[in-house]
């Protein structure tokens, strides 16, 4: 019994120590810049920007195939945050207007549970049989819920500005 114990013992040393090894060797460097951008993106995968995730899209704004103004969840404050990070001049015609978050009709929700299952953020709060409610702070208006709805009670709506959120709008030259 002992001797099958210090096997085992010498077994899993000597296959961590190869994987030690071979994660020292074999390893990849990854850009710190994406590294970065990833870091300021919400990281909610929704796939909006037409990315897989946010460490293609960031990687995509690390080279410059990407605009900064790519991640609608993020919104203008990520995108000027990334404009002053990269060095480029923000386009606010490129802005898209205020974040869209999901708002559930409770009229016409059947408590179907499919919008919840679908919600990568973990937005919508409900039960079974129970109407839904979605919490603005964690949606980033992927849209997913409303696909997966059969009752189509699940709409985008801009979200109400909040003094975080609220910005000035720029005068007009006359």
């Amino acid at each position: 019994m002992l001797l099958t114990a210090l096997v085992m013992t010498a077994i899993g040393a000597s296959l961590g120590l190869l994987l030690a090894l071979a994660d020292r060797f074999f390893s990849v460097e990854g850009d710190p810049l994406a590294d970065e951008i990833v870091s300021m993106m919400p990281g909610s995968q929704c796939g909006q920007c037409g990315f897989p995730g946010c460490k293609p899209a960031a990687e995509a704004i690390a080279e410059g195939s990407a605009a900064v103004t790519v991640c609608p969840p993020g919104g203008a404050a990520l995108a000027e945050k990334l404009a002053s990070r990269l060095g480029v001049v923000l386009d606010s015609s490129a802005l898209a207007g205020a974040p869209l978050v999901a708002a559930i009709n409770g009229a016409m929700c059947t408590g179907c549970t499919r919008c919840y299952k679908a919600c990568p953020t973990d937005a919508i709060v409900g039960a079974n049989l129970q109407i839904h409610v979605v919490m603005n702070q964690a949606c980033t208006g992927c849209a997913k819920c409303k696909d997966a709805c059969p009752e189509d009670c699940i709409s985008l709506q801009e979200e109400a500005p909040t003094l975080q959120s609220w910005s000035w709008p720029k005068p007009q030259a006359a």
